[in-house]
């Protein structure tokens, strides 16, 4: 049993690391791509950073001898997904370029509270009162943050919840996909599902295509590595350890975020900012806890 267990132990150290340092590249990546929004219209940006994954995931396809297109691809889950996927990375990536990147990966970390109440509408899943409790303080965390009919409310905050939804979804959706399709070949249609939202974006605003200049394509060339590599980590993650013992470390990403909004970006965190991702971390982590106890 004590090997046994020591072996579980080092997984875990070794999986929590790895959605440790996914969570960091996501963030860094969000930073990039506000940084790049800067200059280039964020409808341009999603496209370029889209096809800079797509890209870098077709290379990992081929290299490792899978087909790039079979008919699971077009599956009904499938098309659900990317339709997720379009909408989450579009109003997210609004979200990261228009409004405080703290506040946007602060909401962003309500994304597993409202899976877990979609699986049980969906899916069917047993939720007890505890996990329901806990599901309606996150949201209440979440309406603490955008603070709607108050005076500091901002209509472009809506952006974030809008593009967690879509998160949300996808997530979903991807627990129905055909087990055929690899991961790899789920990072590339997501790749290409961005580009599919800043098309439509940029078409929607009528944006003309502005040549980047070596700063913003360094940016953009930067989040599509940085995000291909958060990607890689969190699959590693996912696969090293409890899955238990491995998710909360998602929450990590909100120390990264919020660091980053306010060292690179001069963000300030208010009180109902600090008070609602207290609440979205509480809730979340007993989610997780209670349902590895059931």
């Amino acid at each position: 049993m004590k090997p046994d267990a020591s072996i579980d132990a080092r997984a875990n150290l070794r999986g929590s690391l790895w959605m440790t340092a996914a969570m960091a590249a996501f963030a860094v990546e969000d930073s990039l791509i506000k940084g790049a929004a800067k200059t280039v219209p964020i409808g341009e940006v999603l496209i370029l950073f889209g096809l800079g994954g797509v890209l870098v995931f077709a290379c990992i396809a081929l290299l490792n001898g899978e087909r790039l297109y079979t008919s699971d691809v077009i599956s009904r889950p499938m098309r659900i997904r990317v339709l997720f996927e379009i909408t989450g990375r579009l109003f997210y990536g609004l979200a990261i370029a228009l409004t405080p990147l703290s506040a946007a990966t602060v909401i962003l970390q309500a994304t597993p509270i409202v899976v877990v109440a979609s699986a049980a509408v969906v899916f069917g899943e047993k939720v007890g009162w505890r996990r329901w409790t806990a599901i309606l303080i996150g949201l209440v965390g979440v309406v603490v943050i955008v603070q709607p009919g108050g005076d500091s409310f901002s209509a472009l905050s809506i952006l974030a919840v809008l593009g967690m939804i879509g998160f949300a979804g996808r997530d979903l959706a991807s627990r129905a996909a055909p087990k055929t399709i690899s991961t790899t070949l789920l990072g590339l249609y997501g790749f290409l599902a961005i580009v599919v939202a800043g098309a439509i974006y940029a078409v929607w605003r009528g944006e003309a295509f502005v040549m980047p200049d070596l700063r913003a394509m360094g940016f953009v060339v930067a989040a599509s590595l940085t995000g291909a590599g958060a990607y890689a980590c969190l699959m590693k993650a996912m696969r090293t350890g409890e899955v238990s013992a491995v998710t909360p470390f998602r929450y990590t990403r909100l120390i990264f975020g919020i660091a980053l909004g306010v060292f690179v970006f001069g963000e300030a965190l208010s009180l109902p900012m600090v008070i609602g991702s207290g609440l979205i971390v509480i809730s979340g982590l007993f989610i997780l806890l209670r349902g590895k106890a059931r």
